[in-house]
């Protein structure tokens, strides 16, 4: 199936950025000294396109550079991602997020400053790295990322933008077979934003298969979609720092972090609660950690080490 797009509604503070204050400026990308413009295997994310290639992260891996184009460091590794990304040769597309001019789906990266990298797999958003990296360092990240994208299944290449046929060593795609009717439904639902109708789907194709694990995991997306929409991440991060042995506050903080992709913070906030909480509040939290569990996919290590610390504490 493919998986759900960050619902991008949070508070455009979340993109706020201070640390390019008095850093040296780049002239806008295509102008001399700038980067270069989009084409290739980079394209620039807008309103227009962000969804579509959040959904193509199913296909083929996505890059995201968060960046400002007139900011010279942002532009230097804007340059040299851009080059890497032309070497892969669609292996990878690098989608380039201006978060000036977009600051809500910035937002839904929970960027702490720009440049940051992040990367989308099904769907999902896999943090990279912050700040400036040697061509090294990042070719030895994307050879990482590549082989866990090969692991689930992501091996496709992304079209070069502009279209065209492939090159003559790159096989063409297989047409993409079509989901099941329900969904099929339940993905057309979250397009056009029908969060109720996107899980009424998934529920009846369970019914008619109460074995489906991707209706499952993508139940467990959707509820947790329902449950942070419209959600403001400074406050709800300070009703978690106010009260830190409030259960309810700390999945409310939780789900903010496994929506924007930091799923290792989201699953050890919750176990590191379990050790002194009642047997309501365990059971919250058990039920809480099994649906992040299907979010993330059960066969991700880090689920399979989060499950061997969550036996530990309940039995």
């Amino acid at each position: 199936m493919s998986n759900p797009v960050p619902d991008p509604s949070f508070s455009p503070r979340g993109a706020v950025d201070l640390s390019a204050l008095n850093r040296p400026q780049s002239p806008p990308p295509g102008e001399p000294g700038g980067a270069p413009t989009a084409g290739g295997y980079v394209v620039d994310l807008t309103d227009a396109n962000f969804q579509q290639v959040v959904q193509d992260s199913t296909k083929h891996l996505v890059v995201v550079l968060l960046w400002k184009p007139t900011d010279q460091a942002n532009a230097d590794l804007a340059t040299s991602l851009g080059t890497i990304a032309d070497e892969y040769a669609g292996r990878f597309l690098l989608g380039r997020l201006d978060v000036d001019a977009y600051p809500q789906i910035a937002a839904a990266f929970q960027p702490e400053g720009v440049p940051t990298v992040v990367a989308v797999l099904q769907g999902q958003p896999v943090p990279l790295f912050a700040g400036g990296a040697s061509d090294e360092q990042v070719r030895g990240v994307l050879e990482q990322l590549l082989a866990a994208a090969e692991q689930n299944g992501v091996t496709g290449r992304a079209p070069a933008q502009g279209g065209g046929a492939p090159a003559a060593d790159e096989p063409a795609e297989e047409p993409e077979e079509p989901l099941p009717p329900l969904h099929q439904e339940a993905y057309d639902a979250i397009e056009r934003d029908d969060l109720d109708a996107a899980a009424a789907a998934y529920d009846k194709a369970l019914k008619q298969d109460p074995k489906d694990a991707q209706a499952v995991a993508g139940l467990a997306q959707v509820a947790l979609m329902q449950r942070t929409r419209g959600a403001d991440l400074q406050q709800v991060r300070q009703a978690a720092a106010d009260a830190p042995a409030d259960v309810d506050a700390q999945l409310a903080v939780a789900d903010m972090d496994m929506l924007g992709g930091k799923v290792e913070d989201a699953l050890a906030r919750l176990l590191d609660l379990l050790p002194g909480a009642d047997d309501d509040a365990k059971e919250k939290l058990r039920g809480r950690l099994v649906d992040y569990f299907e979010v993330v996919g059960v066969a991700d290590p880090r689920v399979g080490k989060a499950r061997r610390r969550l036996a530990m504490y309940l039995y």
